[in-house]
């Protein structure tokens, strides 16, 4: 099992941490929503629960609870910039389809 971190995903994460002054990593899991199911959550981290998987990669930590890591296992979390769009990008073996803004995924 594992989730991987590119190194612009990283470089992001280290500044968004830096200029919150506080956290442990980025917390990410999935939700039931959006229009294919299933909808990515990420969010700042912390503290770590005992339920937690904890992944280091590129000096960051992804925690995941446990029931996300199932939609999860083997994601790479990516951050690009399109245009004037930029945000993270979830590379996931898992999913099967997705929805046509990529906010949600099935599985």
């Amino acid at each position: 099992m594992a989730i991987t971190v590119t190194e612009n995903a990283a470089k992001r994460v280290e500044t968004f941490l830096a200029n919150r002054g506080k956290g442990v990593g980025l917390r990410l899991g999935v939700k039931t929503s959006g229009c294919s199911g299933m909808a990515y959550v990420i969010e700042f981290a912390d503290e770590i629960g005992g339920e937690d998987t904890v992944f280091e990669d590129q000096g960051i930590k992804v925690i995941v609870d446990a029931k996300s890591l199932v939609y999860l296992d083997g994601t790479e979390l990516d951050f690009a910039r399109e245009g004037l769009n930029e945000g993270f990008k979830f590379n996931n073996p898992n999913a099967k389809d997705s929805c046509g803004c990529g906010e949600s995924f099935n599985v």
